[in-house]
C-alpha cells in the first residue's frame, strides 16, 4: 500500500521524479481536453482541417496571386500548407497551454501533482490537431502529384523542434497568465501578429540577405524552413537560421521552466 509523506521541502527535491510518477496524467489530461474540444460539437474533428484549409486559401491569394511571391516551382497552396503545419501547431499550443493553469485552477488547488503536466498535456493535445492536419497534407501532395524528397527522413527532428518551441513559449505564457490575468488579451494579438512575421505565406529567402540573421531570431523561421526543406526540397536550408532556432528553443525551454516552476516559488492561482 502506497503512502503519502508530507515533508517540508520534499516537493522541490523530488519534483522531477514526481513527473515520472505521474506520467499517466499526461495521457489522461490530453484525452480529456480532446473529448471536451470535440464532444457535442457541430464541426468536430473537421475543424482541424477547415481552419488550415481556409487560411491556406487566403494566404495563397494574398501572397501567391496578388503579391506574386516566388514558389520555387512548387504549387503555391502546397508551399503555404507546409508552412502552416508547424505554425498552427505552435500557435494553438501557445494559446492552449497559456490558458491551461487558469482553466484547471480548481484541480490544481485540490490535488497535488507537478503542474508542468498540465502545460505539457495541452501541447500534446495540439499535437494531435497537427497530426490530423498532416493527413490532409498527404492528400494535397497526392492531388498535385508531388513526391517528397529523401530529406523527409529528417522531418521528426523539426517536429521535435516545433514541439520544443511550443512548450517553451507555453511555459512563459502560462506563468504570466497566472500573475497577470489581462495577459489573455495579449496572446491572440501575438498569434495574429506572429502569422505575418513568420514565413508562412512566403519563403524566407525573399527576405534580404542582410536581414536574414535578424529575421531568424524568430524561432519559427528555422522550423518552417526546415519543414519545407524536408517536405518539398525546393529551398536550400539556411543553416545559421537553423542554429539560431535550436538555440532559441533551448533558451525558451530552460527559461520557461525556471519562470514557470522554480519549484520553490509556487504560482498564485
Amino acid at each position: 500500500m502506497s503512502q503519502l509523506i508530507i515533508e517540508a521541502g520534499r516537493t522541490e527535491r523530488q519534483y522531477w521524479r514526481d513527473l515520472w510518477r505521474y506520467r499517466e496524467l499526461f495521457y489522461f489530461l490530453a484525452w480529456r481536453d480532446l473529448l471536451v474540444r470535440y464532444k457535442q460539437t457541430f464541426v468536430g474533428v473537421a475543424w482541424s482541417l477547415i481552419r488550415p484549409l481556409l487560411t491556406m486559401a487566403v494566404l495563397t491569394v494574398v501572397f501567391g496571386k496578388l503579391g506574386k511571391m516566388p514558389s520555387g516551382g512548387v504549387p503555391y497552396p502546397l508551399l503555404v500548407f507546409c508552412g502552416m503545419l508547424p505554425w498552427l501547431f505552435f500557435s494553438t499550443a501557445m494559446s492552449e497551454s497559456g490558458n491551461s493553469l487558469v482553466t484547471n485552477s480548481n484541480l490544481i488547488s485540490k490535488v497535488y501533482f507537478p503542474r508542468l503536466v498540465i502545460v505539457v498535456s495541452s501541447v500534446i493535445t495540439s499535437f494531435v490537431d497537427f497530426l490530423i492536419s498532416g493527413a490532409f497534407l498527404v492528400i494535397l501532395m497526392i492531388w498535385y502529384r508531388f513526391v517528397p524528397p529523401v530529406m523527409l527522413l529528417f522531418l521528426p527532428l523539426f517536429v521535435l523542434l516545433a514541439f520544443g518551441a511550443s512548450l517553451g513559449v507555453g511555459l512563459w505564457i502560462a506563468a504570466l497568465m497566472v500573475e497577470y490575468r489581462d495577459f489573455r488579451f495579449i496572446v491572440p494579438f501575438m498569434v495574429q501578429f506572429g502569422l505575418y512575421i513568420s514565413p508562412v505565406g512566403f519563403q524566407s529567402s525573399v527576405v534580404p540577405e542582410r536581414f536574414r540573421l535578424l529575421y531568424a531570431l524568430n524561432p519559427m523561421v528555422g522550423v518552417i524552413d526546415g519543414f519545407r526543406w524536408c517536405l518539398l526540397g525546393t529551398q536550400n536550408i539556411y543553416w545559421p537560421g537553423l542554429v539560431i532556432a535550436a538555440v532559441d528553443v533551448t533558451v525558451l525551454i530552460a527559461s520557461g521552466l525556471c519562470t514557470f516552476e522554480g519549484p520553490s516559488k509556487p504560482l498564485r492561482m
